[in-house]
């Protein structure tokens, strides 16, 4: 393993969302300090990069996906050290084009059922700092960028949990952001496709075709964005696999329903939900919907990484 490998330090930041705690992660590589991600736009997050990462010596922070969790702080640090910052095409695309990005997911949510009263209030907060801190003035795309193979990080592209997703391999270890998580199933959020800005993005087709560089990761020790260091890449995998197939199993009844909007009413009328709360569960309806429609999908990319076997009877139930 390369010494920059073994060099890479953890660093755990408090944040104010659900999630929890996020993890950065530093290191000295070909003799230049990196960062990875950034945490959230807070006081508390600043402080501890004050106190655990040389900010005066920083020269690259490279960011996995741009929820404010994992890179809140990249304006700062540009801003403050000078550091180089690196984000992922998708998101880059998300910058230039904010307004018509938020137009189009308008529409989609629109299409879903939503009327124009809910969807002045979800634009609403995303508008807010709060969810979409200010992007650094100057930044590096991630993809056309030639600094991540001089240094030697591999850049894996991991679609699936957002537009962006980017694992970045050094050595024998890997900076994987929210797509190995120990014990956590999150749905992708709808959203536009920032590559044609038409239509919706189908992160159910792009998580099926993630599982190829995911599974690639199988020798690698895996530095994930939340809570512990996975044990294996595969059962990490299963257990997100067989929480998928098992909502979807229970959302069959609904497979072609299109009124998202009433749909939600319908299912959690005893329990309302805030407005982005509701967002998330049209996410995780579409995400499902699609796994429904495409079971073949999913089973053929499994077949390929050898991990069908293992989920034949969750299988069998759709």
């Amino acid at each position: 393993m390369p010494e920059s490998s073994r060099m890479i330090k953890q660093h755990t930041i408090t944040t104010p969302y659900l999630v929890g705690d996020v993890h950065c992660y530093s290191g000295r590589i070909a003799g230049e300090l990196v960062l990875f991600d950034t945490g959230p736009t807070t006081e508390q997050a600043w402080q501890l990069l004050q106190a655990e990462v040389d900010l005066g010596d920083l020269k690259h922070v490279f960011v996995t996906h741009c929820h404010i969790d994992h890179w809140g702080n990249a304006a700062r640090l540009a801003e403050e050290t000078g550091a180089t910052i690196y984000l992922p095409q998708r998101d880059a695309d998300k910058l230039v084009n904010h307004q018509r990005r938020l137009q189009g997911m308008m529409q989609v949510l629109l299409d879903c059922g939503f009327d124009h009263s809910w969807l002045d209030e979800l634009r609403a907060e995303i508008d807010n700092d709060s969810v979409f801190p200010p992007f650094p003035e100057k930044y590096e795309v991630v993809e056309k960028s030639e600094v991540p193979q001089q240094l030697g990080v591999e850049v894996l592209p991991c679609p699936g949990h957002s537009q962006s997703d980017l694992v970045y391999r050094i050595g024998g270890q890997a900076i994987t952001g929210d797509v190995l998580l120990q014990g956590i199933f999150q749905s992708p959020l709808l959203d536009i496709d920032l590559q044609t800005f038409e239509g919706r993005f189908h992160n159910y087709h792009a998580y099926c075709a993630s599982l190829t560089n995911l599974t690639r990761l199988r020798d690698c020790q895996v530095l994930p964005g939340h809570r512990y260091a996975i044990e294996s890449v595969d059962e990490t995998i299963l257990f997100y696999l067989r929480k998928m197939l098992d909502r979807a199993v229970r959302l069959k009844p609904y497979a072609q329903e299109k009124d998202l909007a009433a749909l939600i009413e319908r299912l959690f009328a005893d329990r309302p939900m805030p407005i982005f709360h509701t967002y998330l569960k049209a996410s995780e309806i579409l995400f499902m919907q699609d796994l429904l429609l495409e079971p073949l999908l999913l089973k053929q990319a499994l077949e390929e990484v050898g991990l069908f076997t293992a989920l034949a009877d969750d299988f069998k139930r759709l």
